[in-house]
């Protein structure tokens, strides 16, 4: 069971960089534990990480049985070992959001990523009691994502804050301006907020002014190193080192994922096989990058810079 207070965990999330690690399969899709917990033990091992997020997006939480997300998590939790915060994934309709949380508390994470329902597109109120529902099924504090078909507004997520001490963060995936600046004029220190946009690196600049002082860093998988040189650059208010590492790699980046749908995850893999630190393959509907957009990945890894 985790030690950590929600308000404890919220904060130390706020002080730096997020990872989200993939999940490892092998060619059967099998979850591999063992080369999992190496990836989680290499990303820790920069000894800068202010949260680690377990069966996340980018751990393809949409494609794991919820038997898998707790095996994922509780594997997160024995690597860790409380060096820095696990933060699982959850999410579906709301009896399998519940029965996720209890479990990510009984495997020990520190916190939960409440990810969009499944399919529907709820009104504020089925939304909020959706939300309050895993918020009053576990002690662990609460990062609600919001994005898809669960877009809070400041009001509905004033509500919420007001009936459940342990909502202590706000990932947003949207990118409505207006809407982040309502929520954080609103809100303000109530809750840490995390920046959730693929690819977050891209927007973290601009969020920071309006309160987001960290972000979820898919690249971190394989450039723990460049991923970290950025941020302190973002949190410096270098635009010079921020603007050169869009240039030279993020926007190149970018554009090689937005050559197919669901590329904001296969991309990622793609990365660890460039590194020669392979995850094996997506899960499916995913699918994996071509022979040919892996070699141009490769080579723009292998060019870029320091920032």
């Amino acid at each position: 069971m985790s030690s950590m207070s929600p308000n404890e965990m919220a904060q130390t999330l706020a002080k730096g960089l997020l990872s989200f690690p993939v999940t490892h399969f092998d060619s059967e899709f099998t979850f591999q534990e063992g080369p999992y917990r190496e990836h989680c033990a290499w990303l820790l091992s920069f000894k800068r990480l202010t949260g680690l997020f377990a069966a996340g997006g980018t751990g393809e939480f949409f494609s794991l049985t919820p038997g898998e997300v707790g095996q994922v998590v509780a594997a997160a939790v024995k690597e860790t070992q409380g060096r820095t915060p696990v933060i699982a994934g959850c999410g579906y309709g709301t009896a399998i959001a519940v029965e996720l949380a209890k479990s990510a508390e009984a495997n020990g994470a520190d916190g939960i990523l409440l990810l969009p329902p499944y399919l529907m597109v709820p009104n504020q109120e089925g939304l909020m009691a959706h939300i309050e529902a895993v918020c009053k099924a576990t002690r662990l504090g609460i990062i609600v994502y919001n994005r898809d078909n669960a877009v809070l507004t400041e009001d509905s997520l004033a509500k919420l804050c007001d009936r459940n001490a342990n909502l202590v963060g706000f990932k947003d995936g949207v990118g409505d301006i207006e809407l982040m600046m309502r929520v954080y004029a609103k809100m303000g220190d109530r809750l840490t907020y995390v920046g959730g946009l693929p690819t977050a690196e891209t927007f973290a600049l601009p969020y920071l002014e309006m309160g987001v002082t960290t972000y979820s860093s898919a690249i971190y998988n394989f450039m723990p190193e460049w991923a970290l040189a950025f941020y302190d650059a973002v949190r410096a208010k270098d635009q010079a080192k921020v603007i050169q590492g869009l240039k030279e790699f993020v926007l190149p980046y970018i554009a090689i994922r937005n050559e197919s749908r669901g590329y904001a995850v296969s991309i990622v893999k793609a990365g660890m096989t460039a590194i020669g630190r392979t995850a094996g393959p997506v899960r499916q509907p995913l699918t994996d990058l071509s022979a040919n957009q892996l070699g141009r990945l490769k080579a723009l890894i292998e060019k870029t810079k320091p920032v």
